[in-house]
Order: structure tokens, then C-alpha cells, then sequence
């Protein structure tokens, strides 16, 4: 019966200790050599601990610039004003084409079926690559509407000395077939 009230007891206690789940564990200390250890939600996803540092976003650089539109009958250009912004100086350019590319209410884009390549400033020189589809092919009249709008919206930055426009990483004589264009153009 001694053996038996043993047997008993020692059931119990394993029992007792293995439970019926895992306890939590507790968490480990956090010292200033140490980085905090991760959090893992309901989910099982880990998530950063409450002492990590929340990741910051680039900060964002803003300008306000001129852009060049037309009207619908292709006769002079109008100038409006947008802000763009950017992160580093080399992305300014870019993004001023980009703007380019969306037309005001009651403005046409000369160059909104134009794909962008690279835009890129080195020594005072702005190189613009395009690909020029079909659909972005203009008349001549408009062709130096939108030759005249690039130069325009470009040159207003005071760093950009001449705007080296290539399709497709070669120079061309003309962009659409009408118009000579210069290589580079210059203020």
C-alpha cells in the first residue's frame, strides 16, 4: 500500500508539473548592451519591442515649380505652378518631367504619352532619355510647343546649364521629325 500511496503521489506531482500548457516564459531583462527582444502578436507575426526606435520615412524635399501646358488648339504656352517633391537633388528632375506629363483642366500635355528613361544632372548638363511611341509623335507646330515647353520647365532650374535630350540613349536630329533639335540646347 506504501508503494501504491507513492506511485499515487509522484502521478500527481507529474502531472502538477507538466500542466496543461506551456506558461509563458518570462521576458528576458533588457540592458543597454542588449537590444530588446522582438514581440510576437496573437497572430505569431514578431513585431519590434516596445523600446525599438519607430523606422522614420526619408524625409521629403518640396519645390515649387513652373510647368508648360498648352490649350486644346496648340497655340502658346501656359505656365502653372505645382509643387513636387523629392528626396534627393537628382530625383527634382524627374519628377518636374512627371508633372509634366499630367495636364491642367483646360490644358494639353505635350508630353503625356512620353516615357521617361533616366533624368540625370552632371556638370551643369541635364540629360533626359525618352522613348517616344507612336501616340506621342506631335505635329511640327506642336513639336516646338513641346520642345519649347521642356526648356522651359528645365532651364528654370539655376543649375542646369544645357539639356541633353536623347530617345532611347541615342541622339536624334529631330524628336519628331519636324524640328531640329540641338545637342545639347542651351539656356
Amino acid at each position: 500500500m506504501k508503494k501504491l500511496s507513492i506511485v499515487g503521489a509522484a502521478l500527481v506531482l507529474m502531472a502538477a508539473l507538466a500542466g496543461c500548457g506551456q506558461k509563458p516564459q518570462a521576458a528576458p531583462e533588457v540592458t543597454p548592451e542588449s537590444p530588446p527582444a522582438a514581440v510576437t502578436d496573437p497572430n505569431g507575426s514578431q513585431g519590434a519591442g516596445q523600446n525599438d526606435v519607430e523606422a522614420t520615412e526619408p524625409e521629403m524635399k518640396t519645390a515649387q515649380i513652373e510647368l508648360y501646358y498648352t490649350d486644346d488648339d496648340l497655340m502658346e504656352l501656359t505656365k502653372v505652378q505645382r509643387e513636387i517633391k523629392f528626396q534627393e537633388d537628382q530625383e527634382k528632375y524627374s519628377e518636374a518631367f512627371k508633372q509634366l506629363q499630367v495636364a491642367e483642366s483646360g490644358l494639353f500635355s505635350l508630353w503625356e504619352k512620353v516615357i521617361l528613361n533616366t533624368a540625370s544632372l552632371a556638370d551643369g548638363v541635364l540629360h533626359i532619355d525618352i522613348q517616344l511611341p507612336d501616340e506621342a509623335r506631335l505635329g511640327s507646330g506642336a513639336e516646338v510647343l513641346a520642345i519649347n515647353s521642356l526648356k522651359a520647365t528645365m532651364f528654370q532650374f539655376e543649375e542646369v546649364q544645357k539639356l541633353e535630350l536623347t530617345v532611347d540613349g541615342e541622339q536624334v536630329e529631330s524628336l519628331m521629325g519636324h524640328v531640329e533639335l540641338e545637342h545639347p540646347m542651351t539656356r
